[in-house]
């Protein structure tokens, strides 16, 4: 025993030893900002709306607007603006916007005058089912996990826009975020409150996940990211070469324009590129196959749309959930909205309440339609708005997230008698177990409107939260966690399904005409923000400006659309502002309230272009709750 004792004693003060020196190691480890930049900061700045009667781009950064500015600038369009301001966008927000992930879009053809819109948004890999993931002890899609990842979707979405729509090639418009990649950027606020990470958190990261730590902390754990450092992405910058170098081989192969474009595409996701996907996916245990990759290919559709007095709401069909913003504004229409006054609380608990029974039919019934059956031409009706608007209560809050109406009864194509399979939602109360490490949040948003009149709206998004491609700088996302893994529920998981991602751009005519292009960052805030923003605007007649300016508020009565879909019934947030007013009022109704910041983050960052129709003059704004930027030229 005796000899025992020594051996522990002797052990104990070994391991001290070694922490002590550790310890040491550590505190003369550098710690400081590397090369800090001149940076004028948006971030809760007060701005004045823009405008132009040429050309404009409002975006989620400042170098996204000069990058779709540069192109048009030099003769490109607004699709081939969109093209370059989304790879800047993936450089310089990419823990929000990566690439290659989700990139819904809608475009405005003003030779046609036609509003499209491209299924910008992945599949899951045919090896994803439900039984593979419950085998494995998950609930719901694991974040920080491989599994988590959607088939990437914004290489196909680029090439397609720029082969039907654009103009230039792709090393023309991937060289700006080449660019800014390679030189690098000032660390903005929006990165410093997505990766602002403890020690703790940064040590965590290295060791899950150590390539997400070798591109965002550089590979210095103990280094903290530092306000206004230059940040570079020379791994991303290496990607966007080499598929400009496939581009510039099947050129001087005797290639057209397109088959150039094509090559860049047929690189990433049957080349190299796709050689590397297929590769760490097979080392770390992950679902990607070759014929996974080889065969994805988004898709035009239809828009879908509603009506608002005389203006017409576009967004994608219910693979995302954009059909929210025309249903809550034709529920709303029925109501004089004006009269009650801007944010009273009358108004705010009507929007509140309209926007709540829309939610409740989007977990209902909005999934891929390519899957399930979407009574939309029921939830667009005016009819059944109608319908729905009978069971709001005036001055009495839902206490949980509302039953969802039956769109079937108002849908001339599907089967009125059918019976509504509910799923029990209360399994997501408070569920969230706080997530020890969170790698970006939020998403971006572009849109562009050239001389010719061509628009494009579009969200692009993604995080780190998963592992990255080693070597290249992607970042293949979490978007399968916005599935569940409920085989009663409508987006449940399925094999080469399209998950209903919360990430929606918006288009708005007037009388027929174009209007405006919209949108946000904002999970499931990013439709609340819309409508907000549109009433503003609409209803109140505030310039654009202002009209995003002015304080939000926030519903959480149904379960979040990301894992592991934490649910708050009952409970609304208020911009500080509104909550300094109105928190008695709104409580007084049944709610619970919960303060947010002003202009802080988490309650969208919409960015819009309008266009008026008497003169031409295109006006733009930016939400200074991100670091989005309009400009015109």
């Amino acid at each position: 025993m005796k000899r025992l004792g020594k051996i522990l004693k002797f052990t104990g003060i070994g391991l001290i030893s070694i922490t002590l020196i550790l310890v040491i190691i550590y505190l003369f480890l550098p710690k400081g900002p590397r090369d800090l930049m001149e940076f004028n900061d948006p971030y809760q700045v007060e701005r004045a709306s823009v405008t132009s009667d040429n050309y404009m781009a409002s975006t989620g950064t400042p170098w996204a607007t000069e990058a779709a500015m540069e192109i048009m600038e030099n003769g490109g369009n607004a699709f081939d603006a969109a093209a370059a301001s989304l790879l800047v966008l993936n450089v310089t927000y990419g823990e929000a916007a990566s690439f290659p992930s989700v990139s819904p879009l809608l475009i405005y053809d003003a030779k046609t005058g036609a509003v499209r819109s491209y299924s910008g948004v992945g599949t899951a890999p045919e090896e994803a089912t439900i039984e593979l993931f419950k085998s494995e002890g998950h609930d719901t899609v694991p974040k920080l996990n491989i599994l988590a990842q959607l088939l990437p979707a914004s290489p196909d979405t680029i090439i397609t826009l720029l082969k039907e729509y654009g103009t230039m090639s792709f090393s023309e418009i991937s060289a700006p975020a080449i660019k800014i990649a390679k030189e690098g950027f000032p660390v903005h606020s929006m990165m410093m409150n997505d990766l602002s990470f403890s020690l703790i958190e940064r040590l965590g990261m290295s060791i899950i996940m150590p390539y997400n730590g070798e591109v965002y902390l550089d590979g210095q754990w103990w280094r903290p990211l530092h306000y206004k450092d230059r940040f570079t992405l020379p791994d991303l910058a290496g990607t966007f070469e080499a598929m400009s170098l496939a581009e510039q081989v099947a050129l001087d192969n005797g290639k057209d324009r397109e088959g150039g474009l094509q090559a860049v595409r047929d690189y990433f996701y049957k080349g190299e590129l796709a050689d590397k996907i297929i590769e760490f996916h097979e080392d770390e245990g992950g679902l990607f196959t070759k014929e996974d990759l080889a065969n994805y290919q988004g898709k035009w559709e239809e828009p879908l749309s509603g009506e608002f007095n005389e203006y017409t709401i576009y967004s994608n069909d219910t693979w995302t959930q954009g059909a929210v913003v025309p249903m809550v504004l034709q529920m709303l229409e029925g109501y004089d909205l004006k009269s009650m006054g801007h944010n009273s609380k009358e108004y705010m608990h009507t929007v509140l309440q309209a926007i709540e029974l829309t939610m409740a039919d989007r977990e209902a019934y909005f999934a891929d339609p390519d899957f399930v059956e979407v009574p939309i031409d029921g939830l667009l009706s005016k009819e059944y708005a109608e319908k729905r608007r009978e069971q709001m209560t005036p001055n009495k809050a839902f206490k949980k997230m509302p039953e969802p109406g039956n769109p079937f009864l108002f849908d001339e194509l599907s089967d009125t008698n059918r019976i509504i399979t509910t799923v029990n939602h209360d399994q997501y109360i408070n569920r969230s177990n706080g997530e020890d490490l969170r790698i970006g949040k939020d998403t971006s948003y572009l849109t562009i409107v050239d001389k010719e009149g061509n628009a494009v709206s579009l969200t692009p998004s993604d995080f780190p939260e998963s592992p990255m491609v080693p070597g290249t700088g992607l970042t293949l996302g979490i978007r399968m966690t916005q599935f569940r893994l409920d085989e009663e529920h409508v987006n449940s998981l399925e094999p080469g399904k399209r998950p209903r991602i919360t990430p929606n751009p918006s288009m708005v005519f007037k009388n027929g005409e174009f209007y405006m292009s919209f949108g946000t960052p904002g999970g499931d805030m990013q439709t609340q923000a819309m409508v907000q923003v549109f009433l503003n605007h609409v209803v109140f007649g505030m310039d654009i400006q202002d009209a995003i300016e002015a304080p939000r508020f926030r519903s959480l009565n149904w379960p979040d659309s990301f894992a592991p879909h934490d649910y708050n019934p009952g409970t609304i947030q208020l911009e500080q502002p509104l909550y300094d007013r109105f928190k008695d009022d709104m409580e007084s109704y049944g709610y619970k309230t919960l303060e947010k910041e002003h202009w802080g983050i988490r309650l969208g960052g919409v960015c819009a272009i309008i266009k008026d129709q008497e003169t031409g003059t295109l006006i733009g704004g930016a939400d200074p709750r991100e670091e989005s930027w309009a400009a015109g030229r």
